[in-house]
């Protein structure tokens, strides 16, 4: 498989220009999970989106707009952009319709997955997320758990995950391509960046996979990695701080992992936590 199966760019849209960012519905990607798809409204703008034979998560990356689920439009966001705070998310179950429009500008990424489940829609707010810093030393990172495996949805999982300059992510490398329970589930991720900086970047290694083989992918602001098999870690280029969006789906909604034996030992090395970290604040 060529890097293009595994190695996905956003649309360069200009700052003021509305459209769809980026587009992969899960038949193009190869699986049968995960469908993603991010998008720029403007100031005035709807959309509307239902979820027939489907769940959904909608992350706002940033910006402002009114929400209706069914229950009456609701203001929601918060934050300019992802480095700016946390997000606020809504969960839309099989059956469900939502109708966007936007107050600022703003920037919705969207993941699908098959599913019959008749659950609740429910808004995931800034001060029901959960952050916690992870790791030591450069492997410090902060984790922000939006949709976590508690979470009354069928198939989907959402984290972001932020990363400071030089430091590793992801780390001790792991995977989850193996149903196992309790050791380990298969569980397909998309990771989705976005960067501080223009020219900042970060590497994400994919090995021992089934699909993957080995390769480095060199991921730089709205880049998307999907991460089939194996493990798979990132390291953010110094000097620049790395955000990614994190969405998990499979067999079993639960995050047993299996850690790379040859690189768990560095675990008995973290002291500290990086006192950049955290990197954001509700």
């Amino acid at each position: 498989m060529s890097e293009r199966d595994f190695l996905l760019h956003s649309r360069n849209l200009p700052p003021d220009q509305a459209g769809e960012l980026f587009h992969l519905p899960r038949q193009q990607a190869g699986w049968e999970w995960m469908s993603f798809f991010v998008r720029r409204l403007l100031p005035g703008e709807h959309y509307q989106a239902h979820t027939d034979g489907e769940e959904a998560a909608f992350v706002l990356l940033g910006g402002t707009c009114l929400a209706d689920w069914g229950n009456g439009e609701q203001k929601i966001g918060k934050r300019k952009n992802v480095f700016d705070g946390f997000p606020y998310t809504l969960y839309l179950p099989c059956g469900g319709q939502v109708k966007f429009k936007a107050e600022s500008a703003c920037e919705i990424a969207e993941c699908r997955v098959p599913s019959q489940a008749r659950l609740d829609a429910k808004l995931v707010t800034p001060s029901e997320v959960v952050s916690n810093l992870r790791g030591g030393g450069n492997v410090s990172r902060q984790i922000v758990d939006i949709i976590t495996p508690a979470f009354p949805a069928d198939k989907l999982i959402v984290i972001e995950v932020y990363t400071p300059g030089g430091n590793w992510s992801s780390y001790p490398p792991h995977k989850h391509d193996v149903h196992d329970p309790p050791r380990e589930v298969d569980l397909d991720e998309i990771y989705y960046y976005r960067m501080r900086q223009p020219d900042a970047f970060a590497f994400q290694h994919l090995y021992s996979g089934q699909h993957a083989g080995e390769r480095t992918l060199k991921a730089r602001d709205g880049d998307v990695v999907l991460v089939h098999s194996g493990f798979h870690p990132v390291v953010a280029g110094p000097g620049y701080d790395v955000y990614y969006l994190n969405f998990l789906a499979g067999t079993s909604r639960t995050l047993a992992i299996t850690e790379d034996p040859h690189h768990v030992w560095i675990r008995s090395t973290w002291k500290e936590t990086d006192p950049r970290l955290p990197l954001v604040r509700g």
